[in-house]
């Protein structure tokens, strides 16, 4: 059973206000891909994604770095774009695994709740875990592949060894300020943890993709100067 939690009416507004300006960073980005397809077509997918968390930033980023614009961007910038595919991945899977968790609460169980977890949300955080690592690895495969010309099994190799270390060091990062978020912060000021389908659980998911972020960086810096990832 979900908890619904009272929230003051200040961080409810900041909560939709902070989603509905990275909704429409995502958009806009969405409409000029279609408008500029992107040498790399998956980019096309992992901007938009990674705009549902990065907001205004990653629009900064896309427009100086994703459109081409830059001839030789520079290293920090081909990192950022590097990391942004676990983004994307753990973006997607993270949307598609909380949903379906909630529609249906029988999955949850299939990962350990009741059984392992007494709380939920550590249950569906393996969901989640799963799909952003099928999610992640996809997106890489989908960069690796085309641009070494490689068999499939060969770009299936190449695309875990470039993304297991990144998509762990994002998620060790996300699920450790979410469950700040949720254990430290909503329940002991608000007497429970937010319900996926609250505003308050998109926000603070939005803040803990962007510690995923911060915690993946370096890792992709060493996985793309030791030439595990390529450079975009």
């Amino acid at each position: 059973m979900e908890i619904t939690t009272t929230f003051p009416l200040w961080l409810h507004d900041l909560a939709i206000a902070s989603l509905a300006i990275a909704g429409a960073c995502a958009a806009v980005i969405a409409v000029d891909v279609l408008r500029r397809p992107p040498k790399m077509t998956i980019m096309a997918l992992v901007w938009p994604l990674t705009a549902l968390f990065g907001g205004p930033l990653w629009l900064t980023a896309y427009y100086v770095w994703g459109r081409g614009n830059a001839a030789d961007p520079p290293f920090a910038a081909m990192v950022l774009e590097g990391a942004s595919h676990c983004g994307a991945g753990c973006t997607l899977g993270d949307i598609v695994a909380e949903w379906t968790a909630f529609a249906f609460p029988v999955v949850a169980t299939w990962f350990g709740w009741h059984s392992l977890f007494d709380e939920k949300l550590f249950a569906v955080w393996i969901a989640d875990f799963l799909l952003a690592f099928l999610f992640g690895v996809g997106f890489q495969y989908f960069t690796i592949q085309p641009m070494r010309r490689l068999s499939p099994l060969q770009g299936i190799v190449a695309a875990l060894k470039a993304d297991v270390l990144s998509i762990t060091a994002w998620q060790i990062g996300m699920y450790g300020l979410m469950a700040a978020i949720q254990f430290l912060w909503f329940t002991p000021a608000y007497g429970g943890a937010a319900s996926v389908a609250t505003p308050e659980f998109w926000f603070a998911m939005q803040l803990a993709m962007l510690a995923g972020f911060l915690t993946s960086y370096p890792v992709n810096w060493w996985l793309i100067a030791a030439g595990f990832k390529e450079r975009m």
